[in-house]
C-alpha cells in the first residue's frame, strides 16, 4: 500500500516518563524519549502527504516528512543529516518547542486529534546522534570566506542560529556572550529536568565545530561597544541578546525578603545550581509554602523547581482561567502530577511582611472574566470584596520579561520601540547599517524556535549584505 493512501493509525505512540512520585525527588530529566522500536512505531503513522502542510508551521523550514520517512526506513544518518541542513539545535528544540501549536497543529492527523510526534522524533534523532558520531559533520563553505567577520551577540538561540548559518556560509563568526556559559536562557532559564544542560552543552559545541569562536564573560554595551565591534574588523553584527530583565506587578511588599524575580530564582536553580547543595554552595532560600505568580512556562519551571528544592505545598496564582494559561499543556500537567495546586481567577495585590522583613503573607482578589482583551483572551476584572490573606514564606514572579537597556542605551541611532524592544524589518535589519538584531530583543518575551528562525532569516540577509551591497561591493 503506498504512503498516501495507507490507512490512519491514530494510536500516537507515548513517550515514557518518569514517575511523579519520583520525579519529585530528583532533577533527573522527566521525559525519557522513545526507544528505536517507539520511533520507528511512530514514524511509521506518517502519511507522506504530497503537500505537507507541517512544514509550514516549521520557522526553521526542516523537511518534516522526510526526516520521518528514513525515521521509519532505519536510516538515521540521513535523517540527522536533513534536520542538521535547516536547524543546528535539534536536541533542544525536541524538548521544548511547542510543536502542538506550530507544525503538529498543521499534520492532516491532528483533526482526528492524533498528530504525528514531530517533536519527539525531533529529539530521537538528535539523541541518536549523541550516541552515534557521524563521520561528515557539516563544514565551512569553501566559497567566499577571506576577510568577512560577523559578530554575533549573545549566545541564545537567535545567536547560536545565526552563528551556525553564518559559518556554513563561510563566514568568521565570533560569539559574544555576557554570562560565562553559552546558551542564553536555554543555560540559565529551563531547569535540567526539562533540558538537561549537556544537551545544550553538546549543541554548542557542534556550532564550534563549524569554526565559530565563542567570547564568554564578554558584556557588548559595557566592556565594548557595538560601534567599536563594527570600526575593529567586524563587518557585521548581530544582536540576539533576549529580553532577560524581569517585570513586576508593581504592587506592594514586592522588595520584600523571599520574594524572587522568576529570572534570578531560575537562574540561582540553574546556572548558579542550586539544585546540586551541598556540591554547589548558592545561596537560594527555599520556603515551605511556596506561591508562583503567573501562568506561561516560566511558572511552571518555577513551581516544578520548588517542588524538587522541598517545598510542602506549591502554588501557581493566575488571575485567568486554566483555557488561558500560555504554558504548554505537557507543562501543566506535569505539574499537577508533581503535586503543583492551580489558583486560577485569582491575583496578589500586596504582600505582606512578618517582623523580621520576610514575606509572609498575600493579599490576593478574586477575578472574574470580562471581555477580550488586545491578546483575544478575556479580561480578568476584580471581583468587589474578595480579598484574603493568604500563608506564604516564599513568592516568585512569572509574569514575563522586558529587554536590558543596557546595549540599546549605548549603541547610538539604533531605533527601539517604547517597549525597548530594537526595531526591525523582516530580514532582521536594524536602523543601523550593518546592524541586525532577532529573537526576544525584538518581539518580546517568544519561543525558542521562533528565535531561532529569527536568527536564520538574518543569517541570510548578512550573508546577502555581505556578498551584493556591503563593503566587498564597493
Amino acid at each position: 500500500m503506498s504512503d498516501n493512501k495507507k490507512k490512519l493509525n491514530l494510536n500516537r505512540v507515548s513517550m515514557p516518563k518518569q514517575s511523579p512520585e519520583e520525579r519529585r525527588h530528583n532533577f533527573s530529566e522527566v521525559a525519557l524519549g522513545y526507544a528505536e522500536d517507539q520511533a520507528a512505531e511512530e514514524a511509521d503513522r506518517c502519511i507522506q502527504c504530497k503537500n505537507p502542510r507541517c512544514m509550514e508551521g516549521c520557522p526553521v523550514g526542516i523537511d518534516i516528512p522526510a526526516f520521518i520517512r528514513a525515521v521509519r526506513d532505519g536510516e538515521m544518518e540521513d535523517a540527522v543529516r536533513i534536520i542538521k541542513a535547516k536547524n543546528s539545535l535539534p536536541g533542544i528544540c525536541g524538548r521544548v518547542c511547542p510543536q502542538e501549536v506550530q507544525c503538529e497543529s498543521r499534520c492532516v492527523l491532528e483533526k482526528k486529534g492524533a498528530p504525528i510526534a514531530i517533536g519527539r522524533l525531533e529529539r530521537f534523532v538528535a539523541d541518536w546522534e549523541s550516541k552515534n558520531a557521524l563521520p561528515d559533520r557539516p563544514r565551512r563553505s569553501a566559497e567566499f570566506q577571506a576577510g568577512k567577520r560577523v559578530a554575533v551577540v549573545g549566545a541564545g538561540p537567535a545567536g547560536i542560529t545565526a552563528a551556525a548559518d553564518l559559518a556554513r556560509m563561510g563566514h568568521q563568526v565570533t560569539v559574544f556572550e555576557a554570562l560565562h556559559d553559552a546558551g542564553g536562557v536555554l543555560i540559565y532559564g529551563i531547569p535540567e529536568f526539562r533540558l538537561p544542560k549537556a544537551i545544550v552543552r553538546s549543541e554548542v559545541e557542534y556550532v564550534k565545530s563549524l569554526g565559530v569562536t565563542f567570547e564568554l564573560d564578554s558584556v557588548v554595551g559595557r566592556l565594548v561597544q557595538v560601534d567599536e565591534l563594527l570600526k575593529n574588523g567586524f563587518d557585521a553584527v548581530f544582536l540576539g541578546i533576549g529580553a532577560g530583565a524581569p517585570r513586576f506587578l508593581g504592587v506592594p511588599g514586592e522588595n520584600l525578603n523571599g520574594v524572587y524575580s522568576a529570572n534570578e530564582y531560575l537562574t540561582r536553580v540553574n546556572l548558579m545550581k542550586a539544585y546540586r547543595f551541598p556540591e554547589y554552595d548558592t545561596p537560594i532560600r527555599q520556603g515551605k509554602r511556596v506561591a508562583v505568580v503567573g501562568g506561561g512556562n516560566v511558572a511552571m519551571d518555577a513551581a516544578r523547581c520548588a517542588v524538587r528544592l522541598g517545598a510542602e505545598e506549591v502554588h501557581v496564582v493566575y488571575r485567568r482561567s486554566e483555557a488561558e494559561m500560555p504554558a504548554r499543556l505537557e507543562e501543566i500537567e506535569n505539574a499537577k502530577e508533581e503535586g503543583v495546586i492551580f489558583d486560577f481567577l485569582t491575583n496578589p495585590t500586596r504582600f505582606v511582611a512578618d517582623d523580621r522583613g520576610r514575606v509572609a503573607g498575600m493579599e490576593v482578589v478574586r477575578m472574574v472574566l470580562g471581555e477580550p482583551d488586545e491578546s483575544g483572551r478575556r479580561r480578568p476584572v476584580v471581583e468587589k470584596g474578595s480579598e484574603r490573606i493568604v500563608d506564604v514564606d516564599t513568592v516568585i514572579i512569572a509574569v514575563g520579561t522586558t529587554p536590558n537597556p543596557l546595549l540599546p542605551g549605548n549603541t547610538p541611532g539604533l531605533e527601539t520601540t517604547r517597549w525597548g524592544t530594537i526595531v526591525v524589518n523582516d530580514s532582521g535589519r536594524t536602523s543601523r547599517e550593518g546592524v541586525w538584531a532577532g529573537g526576544d530583543i525584538t518581539t518580546g518575551g517568544a519561543t525558542v524556535i521562533s528565535a531561532m528562525g529569527a536568527g536564520k532569516r538574518s543569517a541570510e540577509d548578512i550573508d546577502r549584505w555581505l556578498r551584493e551591497d556591503g563593503p566587498w561591493s564597493r
